[in-house]
Parts: structure tokens; sequence; C-alpha cells
């Protein structure tokens, strides 16, 4: 019998319907983590599309500002807004409490506070003039690099964090039942697009990006005592958004490197 997690269609599957709203055929895995392996895939499906967006008003039609706010727009709307929702969560938990039980149970109140609120404007605020600077930017598909190491890194700290609450939570059966082996396909498929997508750059961004999530991994065990789903809602958009500001600021000198 296949094993439960070796489920490619149905991993597929529910890993569009988990991360976007996009409608996609098929019947889900029986295994929520099944899904792990697929997450580089469709964060590059993500990105694609705000590649697409960027290329269009920043490089063809000479307006980067407005293809920067479209792109975010449209990347809000195909995920639902639901990694956004994570980050608020998470910051108002984080602040807000000053024990463990505290800062999960602060996490469940629906309502966002002045905090998490802050954070959302200023998530968006980076990204914006990030996207903004690469409409410009000859670097073209490297766009598309963040969201795939963003949703590499979810997969990394489902497979090495336990689940923070005692039962209950959307992620629960995606942290309780991820595997090792989830973690080794979906970095096989990192590895593969950021190959394609940057060549040596991009599998040097996947180390640091692999390094940077074992860091916040030490983080969460900490504060947290583990992940829940809003916890790795948050800290993927922590890592698109450090990502996408970094890859900003160098793509001047990136692209200077070309000419020697």
């Amino acid at each position: 019998m296949r094993a439960k997690w070796i489920q490619p269609w149905g991993g597929l599957v529910t890993a569009m319907r988990t991360l976007t709203v996009l409608p996609w055929p098929g019947r889900d895995a029986d295994s929520p983590a099944a899904a792990l392996p697929w997450f580089p895939l469709v964060g590059a499906i993500i990105g694609s599309i705000v590649y697409l967006v960027i290329m269009l008003l920043g490089t063809r039609l000479l307006w980067a500002d407005g293809g920067a706010a479209l792109a975010l727009i449209v990347a809000v709307v195909i995920t639902g807004g639901l990694h956004l929702d994570g980050l608020a969560d998470s910051v108002d938990g984080w602040r807000g409490g000053r024990t463990r039980e505290r800062r999960l149970e602060i996490m469940k109140d629906s309502r966002i506070g002045a905090l998490g609120a802050l954070a959302l404007v200023l998530v968006l605020l980076l990204q914006f003039v990030a996207l903004s600077r690469l409409g410009y930017s000859p670097l073209g598909t490297w766009i598309i690099l963040p969201y795939v190491l963003a949703r590499l890194a979810q997969v990394q700290l489902a497979v090495s964090l336990p689940y923070a609450r005692a039962a209950g939570g959307t992620a629960e059966h995606f942290v309780t039942d991820a595997r090792n082996g989830h973690f080794l396909a979906a970095l096989l498929l990192a590895a593969a697009l950021c190959g394609a997508i940057a060549g040596r750059a991009g599998l040097g961004a996947l180390l640091l990006s692999l390094a940077a999530t074992q860091l916040l991994r030490r983080w969460l065990r900490l504060v947290f005592g583990g992940v829940t789903g809003d916890l790795l809602g948050g800290a993927s958009v922590a890592l698109e958004t450090a990502w996408l500001f970094l890859l900003a600021f160098g793509a001047p000198y990136v692209t200077l490197l070309r000419y020697f």
C-alpha cells in the first residue's frame, strides 16, 4: 500500500487549496501533511503571478508603483490574506503575553490588536517599496524566489517543531503528521526551482534561507513552545518580506556584476 505521505496529485490539490483560493481540480490528500512537499511549487505559482503583474506594469508600461500596488493586491487576493492574518495574530500574541499559554490564548482572539495592525502596515509598506524597485530591475524572474523560499520555510518549521497547542487548529495535522520525508521532498523541489530561477545565486539564497529559518525555529520554540497555523503564516510573511527587500536592495549591485 502506498504510504500516506506519498500522494502526488492529492498533495498538490491540498497544497493549492490550503495556500491559495485558486480553483484546483481533484481530491484532497488523505493526510494534510502530504501537501507539504508541494509548498515550494505553490509559492512559485504565487510568485509567478506577482512577477507577471510587475513585469506588465513596471517594465512594459513603466509604472513601477502601480505594478507594485496591483501585485500586492493580487497576492493578497489569491492567498486569501491567510498568512497576513497569521502575522497579525502572532505579533499580538508575542507582545501581549508573558507566558506561552497567554500568548497562544491571545492568538486565538479573532480581533486584531494595535501591534498586529502596525505589523501589517509595515510589512505591506516594505513589500510595496521592494516590488516597486524591482519593477525597474532586469532581474526579472528572481522576484519569484522569495515566495518559494517562504513556503519552504513553512515546511521546515512544521517538520522540526511540535504543535504548540494541546489540540485543535487548522494546522494541527500539518504539523503533527509532518515527517522528514516531506521536508526532503520540498527541499529538492525548492532547490530545482531556485536553480532554474537564479542559478547559483538561487541555490545560495536557498542555503541562507535554511539557516535563517533554523534561527527562527529556535526562537519560536523558546517563545511559543512550538508552532501553530498562525505562526507558520506569520513566519512565511516575515521571510517573504525580508527576501523581497533584500532582493530589491541588492538588485543594482547584482546587475552591475553582470558587466564584469
